[in-house]
């Protein structure tokens, strides 16, 4: 499978389908990402908490995710430039460097959290201390940033997508109530108190998460740049068959996160949640329970499903971090460049991990911060949504391309939806309703 598709005049005498799958890039790596082990975790902990009842979510948060990461990608598709880039040159510098403030603290503690998640979940298959597979998962992801090259990532990335369907494989071993299922798919559920609260902001803020804003439009300009297209004058504009394959990707890639999101509550609401073991922190914990309840096989699919989810968000939590810096600072840099071509690009990226790897070595518990993760995720992303939306609703910015009323309306419901889960969280937490 190609790492980033010819010109578009060599796609039109293609055949759909092969031109379907050829199209499919930073839309299906940024909803593969959005599982990382952060994700998988949030999912564990509200399956075993609340059984099958948040179901809805996934239906529900289909759509705003779709609007959310479309804006970012039809804003770096028609302007040949990142949001990072965007930002400084539409807003001020305040706002610009706060929007990348809110980014490198989230995707720091969420690169920590997910590095010693998957440390974890390899010391229960292997019985070596996680410690060591942290470092080696560490300087692994490091060398494939640093001395890779991106034809090879986004190849590696498009593949990696495929472990995701683990969790899918897993329910099988679950045998849920298929009735229980399907009433709180359609049925929305909510609970009054700062647990649920909690779960839902959770939930919000891994699948639609800051991270992957920043990281959908740094790809579309990569996808141009790999087409030839070197310069911001090339890449400007988009002609409506390019949209519409940013779309299909899109769409497929939100596809596969929610699907895989779905099967983690259901598994685990089937297992866990039926056999009273409601109180789990993290994805470890959640395989540690399946396997008496589920098998040998659950417990496999999840736990390595988890370390190569984990192989595929962390790259992208780094890069995204560093595409967003060196837009704001008008740096060159892309993961395209060789470190010594783009020194401070690589910096920032080695920078963050190194620091994700202290917070793993410093006597704190970033296992457990998997889920607060996305729940930090989840009260940072509002404030960047706007953002978007301001973005892709100017017409200076997007010309002929500004977002359509259904796009537009969906990013502001979505950020309206997060802010007031957000603040519903904090007020239970106040009110001691938990």
């Amino acid at each position: 499978m190609p790492a980033a598709p010819p010109p578009p005049e060599t796609h039109e005498r293609w055949h759909p389908i092969r031109r379907f799958f050829a199209n499919l890039g930073p839309g299906l790596i940024s909803g593969a990402a959005d599982d990382d082990p952060s994700g998988i975790s949030t999912y564990s902990v509200t399956g075993a908490a609340f059984g099958y009842a948040p179901l809805w979510t996934a239906l529900f948060s289909f759509p705003l995710m779709i609007a959310v990461q479309l804006m970012c990608a039809r804003l770096g598709m028609v302007t040949g430039r990142g949001l990072g880039g965007m930002v400084r040159r539409t807003y001020s510098r305040k706002v610009l460097w706060a929007a990348c403030a809110i980014l490198l603290i989230a995707n720091t503690v969420n690169i920590a959290a997910d590095l010693a998640g998957m440390g974890a979940c390899m010391e229960m298959v292997t019985r070596v201390p996680s410690q060591v597979w942290t470092v080696l998962f560490f300087a692994l992801i490091v060398g494939l940033l640093f001395w890779s090259t991106y034809v090879t990532i986004a190849r590696i990335f498009k593949w990696l997508t495929l472990v995701l369907f683990a969790y899918v494989a897993a329910s099988l071993f679950a045998h849920p109530d298929w009735h229980a299922v399907l009433v709180s798919t359609f049925v929305p559920h909510i609970e009054m108190n700062a647990r649920f609260f909690a779960v839902l902001v959770g939930i919000f803020g891994t699948t639609i998460s800051p991270y992957l804003f920043f990281w959908q439009a740094a790809q579309e300009v990569e996808q141009e740049r790999a087409m030839g297209r070197t310069t911001v004058g090339m890449r400007k504009g988009a002609t409506d068959q390019e949209l519409r394959d940013a779309r299909n990707d899109v769409v497929t890639g939100m596809f596969v996160s929610q699907l895989v999101m779905y099967f983690i509550i259901l598994t685990t609401a089937a297992t866990l949640h039926r056999h009273g073991v409601t109180d789990i922190a993290t994805a470890r914990d959640a395989a540690n329970a399946l396997r008496p309840l589920a098998g040998d096989g659950a417990y496999l699919l999840f736990t390595l499903g988890l370390v190569g989810a984990g192989m595929l968000g962390v790259p992208v939590l780094a890069g995204s971090s560093a595409y967003a810096i060196a837009e704001a600072g008008a740096w060159r840099g892309t993961l395209r460049d060789r470190p010594h071509a783009a020194p401070r690009f690589y910096l920032v990226i080695g920078f963050s991990m190194l620091l994700a790897l202290g917070i793993d070595f410093a006597g704190l518990d970033p296992v457990r911060s998997l889920f607060w993760s996305a729940v930090l995720n989840g009260v940072l992303a509002p404030p960047l949504i706007v953002l978007v939306v301001m973005l892709t609703s100017n017409a200076k910015v997007m010309g002929q391309h500004v977002s359509p009323p259904l796009l537009k309306w969906l990013g502001w419901l979505t950020a309206l939806v997060m802010a007031i889960c957000a603040v519903a969280m904090f007020v239970t937490w106040a009110m001691g309703a938990a």
